[in-house]
């Protein structure tokens, strides 16, 4: 009895010292973005291991039932009961996140067009409001379009090209409300986030942000980009982070500074820990490469930044994914789209009156363009391809990236023409363009394709008035899309365009159906 008696005490102690740290830890979540890993350290592993849900991303956006720490607390308590049952605690305290295209019901025979106008219905969210009990889901003030399916949230890059679709299809508030999210993220985080979640606060994504305000001041006289200068000179400054301290030959961050002083960026998590949404995955491959872990996982996490998750173009051998080398290489079309986040701070400032600032980023946009085309250009393949900066080599993956000089009227006359060359000669097929010339088990290589490498390469070549073939390329992916619609009534992430009566796979998870960017695309192409 005397024995019993302070471990009573001792337990009735600890009871209230971890009811007073559920308190203040509420009390924090308020003040601080917890990722599912750090608020349920020890479950959120022992989950993802377990492989309860077929799809590690689902117990990242799971919704809890409870506080997070009175989850904890019936864990800690129970874990190592004998007869503790893991999926049963998982589906006594969790809800899985809501899957909005399970319910709609497409109707083929209406027709594309019909299809397109209600998905942005299916697709559009409201301006969020923040949860009963802490989740991993970032709130919006503002109306959203997502991707579709697993994709539950908003998506960086996905976002330029659903406003394409937006555009045409005359909703111009609904692309105003997401650029404004945009610029609260940028406000809050320091960032654009890969998507709003808590696990993405370590990466972004290709940075069209200045493209999407380009989109919307276009034809609305009433929005300048000076509206959104501030945004996007903070942009400017994430991307650019310590790269004013960098000696020649030396990298921090997503800046590089090469040996002659030229300083071009490249994709950079900040994490070297699996990716949550990913967890199992990442564990896994992290035991097949000879790297150091955190060295491997950053790679792998700094392509989840670039988008092109995954492809042989971030693999030193360009075949294996254990051999990732992410942060090794300055990627073209990165680069470009710094480019042009220069010159829209530039215009940015000349309209704001403040002519100084305006030749400072003038001056940048033509150096980083000359940086471009002196290290991206590759003689020996007659294209544009990525730089590794700790070789001095250019790359000899050759991928459809190299469409992005064009987008964005960087290359000259010669190089466009031997880019469309390349294109028609060796990237053309059956129902578009394929990724790369690569043929793996990964997602954003050949036999697939993807809308938005199809639209860059497109409108680059109208650009340079490529015509005949920026039309051929429209009109088999157009065809290709609607092909497939027409068998499922679905519109695809991604497409097989070698096979065309096969479906796109590769990647960590199955073919998603949705989808905010094809439906964008698609639109654009339709109405051009």
């Amino acid at each position: 009895m005397s024995q019993q008696q302070p471990n009573n005490l001792q337990r009735s102690i600890k009871i209230m010292m971890f009811a007073y740290l559920s308190l203040f830890s509420n009390q924090l979540f308020a003040q601080k973005e917890l990722s599912p890993r750090q608020t349920y350290p020890g479950l959120f592993e022992q989950v993802q291991m377990a492989r309860i849900y077929p799809d590690s991303k689902s117990f990242a956006d799971a919704i809890p039932k409870m506080q997070p720490t009175a989850i904890m607390l019936d864990y800690n308590a129970q874990k190592k009961l004998k007869d503790f049952n893991l999926n049963a605690f998982v589906n006594q305290h969790f809800s899985l996140p809501e899957n909005h295209n399970a319910v709609y019901q497409s109707d083929i025979s209406a027709g594309i067009e019909k299809h397109l106008d209600t998905l942005w219905t299916v697709l559009k969210r409201n301006p969020d409001t923040l949860s009963a009990f802490k989740t991993s889901l970032l709130p919006l003030p503002k109306p959203y379009i997502v991707p579709g399916g697993r994709f539950r949230e908003i998506y960086y890059w996905d976002s330029y090209f659903t406003m394409l679709g937006l555009q045409k299809a005359g909703k111009v508030e609904v692309i105003k409300d997401m650029i404004d999210n945009f610029a609260f993220l940028i406000n809050k985080y320091g960032f654009i986030p890969n998507g709003n979640r808590s696990y993405y606060l370590t990466r972004s994504q290709p940075p069209f942000f200045a493209a999407m305000v380009q989109l919307l001041t276009k034809d609305n006289p009433d929005v300048k980009i000076s509206d959104y200068k501030d945004a996007l000179e903070k942009e400017y400054d994430f991307w650019m982070k310590g790269a004013t301290n960098l000696k020649n030959g030396t990298a921090v961050n997503h800046s590089v500074k090469l040996l002659d002083g030229t300083v071009l960026n490249r994709y950079y998590d900040a994490g070297d820990q699996p990716r949550e949404e990913s967890y199992r995955e990442d564990v896994e491959s992290a035991k097949l490469t000879k790297q150091q872990p955190s060295v491997f996982l950053r790679n792998v996490r700094s392509a989840a930044e670039s988008g092109w998750d995954f492809s042989s173009r971030w693999f030193a051998d360009g075949k294996s994914f254990n051999q990732i080398i992410t942060t090794d290489l300055l990627p073209v079309d990165l680069n470009t789209l710094l480019y042009n986040l220069e010159l829209a701070i530039a215009e940015a400032n000349t309209q704001k009156g403040d002519a100084a600032k305006a030749q400072l980023f003038t001056a940048k946009a033509n150096k980083r363009k000359a940086a471009i085309l002196k290290y991206f250009w590759n003689q020996q393949e007659i294209f544009f391809t990525d730089y590794n900066w700790k070789t001095k080599r250019q790359s000899a993956q050759l991928t459809l990236a190299s469409s992005f000089p064009l987008y964005f009227n960087i290359a000259t006359e010669k190089q466009a023409k031997a880019v469309s060359d390349k294109i028609k000669k060796d990237f053309l097929k059956k129902g578009g363009l394929i990724s790369t010339l690569t043929t793996t088990k990964e997602q954003w290589d050949a036999p697939n394709a993807w809308a938005p490498l199809q639209y860059i390469s497109i409108q680059g070549l109208y650009n340079y008035r490529y015509k005949e073939l920026a039309d051929d390329i429209s009109d088999r992916w157009v065809n290709q899309n609607i092909a497939v619609f027409k068998e499922t009534g679905k519109l695809m992430e991604k497409y097989n365009v070698v096979e065309t009566d096969s479906k796109g796979g590769g990647g960590e998870y199955p073919l998603q159906d949705g989808f905010g960017w094809t439906n964008g695309v698609l639109l654009k192409l339709l109405k051009k």
